[in-house]
């Protein structure tokens, strides 16, 4: 008899993180640091060498439960994102407009179609690189969805082109403001400073990532989706309309997101106004526009729902007091050792400590005013103790399990976990190496 090990539903495997996370606030010890409020991060930062202990504080299992709708009310901006963003593009796509245009494009580009692929990553890696997109691409996946369909190439795509494309872009971004920006900040080193090296770097990551790209469609495509020999009917003016519409939606999105500061509920906004003009442009009428409004939204009830549960696992985390003590347990050991052992070491601390600490902007100001003083201790310069911070915990969002972002784009391209992650891995370990070798370059080299 033969066993095969079943990777965990991801909705379980969550909850397993949960519980592993109040377990941990069992045995390991409460503590924290001193915060202060930060004018330069607009936020609340640790007060490196204030680590203190705690009374312990266990979460029980009626706390750990709680923890899921704590999760999913804490990210309820982040889920009507979510929702309104399936309900828009369920409306688009019944209108006809979205299919007809890519088919036609895929027609015109039947000799080479595959390069339709890196170029629409190349998008969001820009996307990446300047706001750190995540939970917004999972208002992609629809679109995505029909793009791999008409080229021929798994669904595996369609995450690895939007979510992992971004990921690799703000993990090496000179600009991005969630992560090197107030990490910057938080060390107390010029903003903006180093962005040379950085843009090289990024330029180098992304550039294999899009070729890793091509190769897996290439050895993976299918028979393109379009039949007959004659190319696809021309799109009509009520389809241009529509496209014209999505076309805006998208634009108002970049903007709104990276020039006017708009938050989940204004960009949920667009996707919602989007879906109504379109489904009346697109001859849906209202009836036909409210049903495949509701339609969308409900098929991304899964997604939504992986979002929420994630966020648990740091509640529970901060309501035992143990998220300080990881951070200070970890960051301990790097300070007698030499330097490129100490900017290494920090590196893999960061990989490590993003695990329950999901959101890059709050690691930032939780870690680098700890680790900013001990790469003084080694000699090592901040700058290089903020790209360690950068690289190790936007390397780690490729595999992350508590990435929800992740596991609700994979949930909404109906991708396994598992099946990601056999791709995935591997070239996350590749990614890895090569930032192993960007530190050590940029120590070599005594950038600053």
């Amino acid at each position: 008899m033969t066993f095969r090990l079943q990777f965990p539903h991801p909705f379980i495997l969550l909850l397993g993180c949960i519980a592993v996370a109040a377990m941990l606030t069992w045995v390991v010890p409460a503590g924290a640091y001193d915060r202060r409020d930060d004018s330069a991060t607009g936020r609340a930062v640790v007060v490196a060498g204030t680590y203190k202990a705690l009374p312990a504080s266990p979460v029980g299992v009626g706390d750990a439960l709680a923890a899921v709708p704590r999760g999913i009310i804490d990210a309820a901006a982040i889920i009507a994102l979510v929702f309104l963003s399936g309900a828009g593009f369920t409306v688009v796509e019944r209108t006809g407009a979205l299919r007809a245009a890519i088919d036609g494009l895929v027609h015109r580009f039947q000799s080479r179609g595959l390069l339709v692929l890196p170029a629409v990553a190349l998008v969001f890696a820009v996307g990446g690189a300047l706001i750190q997109m995540s939970e917004e691409l999972v208002a992609f996946a629809p679109l995505l969805l029909l793009l791999c369909a008409a080229l021929g190439v798994p669904p595996l795509m369609a995450v690895a082109m939007s979510i992992g494309t971004s990921a690799v872009a703000a993990a090496f971004s000179p600009v991005d403001p969630f992560m090197v920006t107030i990490a910057q900040k938080a060390a107390d080193v010029p903003v903006g400073s180093g962005w040379v090296f950085r843009t090289v770097l990024l330029v180098v990551a992304v550039a294999g990532w899009l070729w890793t790209l091509r190769g897996y469609a290439r050895a993976h495509a299918r028979p393109l989706a379009i039949a007959g020999d004659g190319p696809p009917p021309a799109l009509g003016p009520r389809d241009l309309l529509v496209l014209t519409v999505v076309l805006a939606t998208f634009a108002l999105f970049v903007v709104g997101a990276q020039h006017w500061a708009w938050d989940f509920d204004k960009l949920a906004m667009l996707f919602l106004a989007m879906g109504l003009l379109t489904g009346l442009i697109g001859g849906l009428g209202l009836n036909g526009t409210a049903d495949a409004l509701v339609q969308g939204a409900r098929d991304m009830t899964y997604s939504a729902l992986l979002i929420g549960v994630a966020r648990g696992i740091f509640i529970v985390l901060k309501q035992g007091n143990i998220v300080d003590t990881l951070v200070h347990a970890i960051a301990t050991p790097l300070q007698g050792l030499p330097q490129a052992a100490a900017a290494i070491g920090m590196f893999v601390a960061h990989a490590l400590i993003h695990l329950p600490v999901p959101s890059t902007s709050g690691q930032a100001v939780l870690t680098m005013p700890v680790l900013a003083p001990v790469s003084d201790l080694v000699g090592l310069p901040r700058q290089i103790a903020v790209l360690a911070y950068q690289l190790g915990a936007g390397t780690v969002e490729l595999i992350a399990p508590t990435n929800g972002a992740l596991l609700a784009m994979l949930a909404a391209t109906g991708v396994g976990l598992d099946e990601w992650l056999r791709w995935s891995l591997p070239r996350a370990v590749v990614l890895g190496l090569f930032c192993v070798g960007a530190i050590l370059l940029a120590l070599a080299i005594g950038w600053r």
